[in-house]
């Protein structure tokens, strides 16, 4: 369960008060996330969620993410937004972590994903793109290009004990995006976490975009790579094309992709795969069998790593 941070019945109903949004009738820790501390609340006014900022989560970096998560629901996406207090703060101290209350979203994550799911989750990926425009803030992305060595270079030694030859193939990758990487393509404020667990749906609708904590600038088409990895991959680790299809097609009745960025789909689908290795690699070599979050299987991304190096051309993804 991903509740880092107790919180005492005195301490919250203090911090709520400060809100004035009522007496708490309801708290409870929710199970999913990894990254920090989430309780559904609720008050005689409204429900809400409740987040404790862990470790892992900068301070100096919440600026941008509540400023962003404002930002795209002033321009029409729909995604939990901070309650200021009673002083227009929207980020306070709770049992020794910063601390925010957000709007509540109703709808549910879809654990086995259809074509349909798909090709809202494209469309809604490129209304993300195109609502983040104007934003002012800037966040560099930690988990791209330049981090991926720095991050590898931890656990090098150790890779193989996950499976063996896991060392050559991260290394040969890194080696062959390194040199090969694109550097112009159009670029942005980008979700970079947007797997199923984060995106909401009601009656096969999205209703909503949730998990902000990755989000950076960085290129629209690696965004999109990461959710073909992400949402169009079987449980059998297949590559499901129809899917890949339905992607692109929701993606692109928003935002039309650039030539460039069809050329690169390949080695951006490449690169989101390795990421994602990487840190799940990292994280089973270095979380302890009593956390309170058990680590993600690294090796479904090296299937998936292997998968996109056998294909040429955005075509094989079923991108037109």
């Amino acid at each position: 369960m991903a509740v880092y941070t107790e919180v005492p019945d005195d301490a919250l109903a203090t911090f709520v008060e400060s809100y004035g949004l009522g007496e708490v009738i309801a708290f409870k820790g929710i199970a999913e996330g990894v990254e920090n501390s989430n309780f559904y609340l609720a008050t005689d006014q409204g429900q809400y969620i409740l987040t404790l900022y862990e470790k892992r989560v900068a301070v100096d970096d919440l600026p941008f993410f509540v400023g962003l998560v404002e930002h795209l629901a002033g321009h029409g996406l729909q995604c939990p937004v901070p309650v200021r207090d009673n002083e227009e703060r929207a980020i306070r101290e709770l049992c020794g972590r910063p601390a925010a209350i957000f709007t509540f979203l109703d709808g549910i994550s879809v654990r086995r994903p259809k074509t349909k799911h798909c090709e809202q989750v494209g469309r809604t990926l490129g209304q993300l793109h195109l609502a983040s425009d104007g934003y002012e803030l800037v966040r560099p992305n930690a988990l791209g290009l330049l981090g991926w060595a720095p991050l590898f270079a931890h656990f090098e030694t150790e890779a193989d004990g996950i499976s063996p030859g896991l060392e050559q193939l991260i290394a040969g990758e890194l080696d062959y995006l390194k040199a090969a990487w694109p550097t112009d393509l159009p670029s942005g404020v980008i979700h970079a976490d947007l797997f199923p667990d984060n995106i909401f749906f009601r009656r096969d609708e999205v209703s909503g975009v949730i998990d902000f904590y990755f989000a950076c600038n960085d290129a629209f088409g690696y965004d999109l790579a990461i959710c073909l990895n992400a949402w169009c991959f079987e449980a059998d680790h297949s590559y499901n094309i129809t899917k890949g299809r339905a992607l692109f097609r929701g993606y692109e009745s928003v935002r039309r992709l650039s030539v460039a960025e069809r050329a690169a789909m390949p080695l951006l689908a490449r690169g989101a795969a390795l990421r994602f290795l990487l840190t799940r690699s990292y994280d089973w070599i270095n979380t302890s069998s009593t956390a309170l979050v058990k680590p993600k299987d690294p090796l479904e991304y090296a299937r998936r790593l292997r998968f996109h190096q056998t294909i040429e051309n955005a075509s094989g993804f079923g991108l037109a």
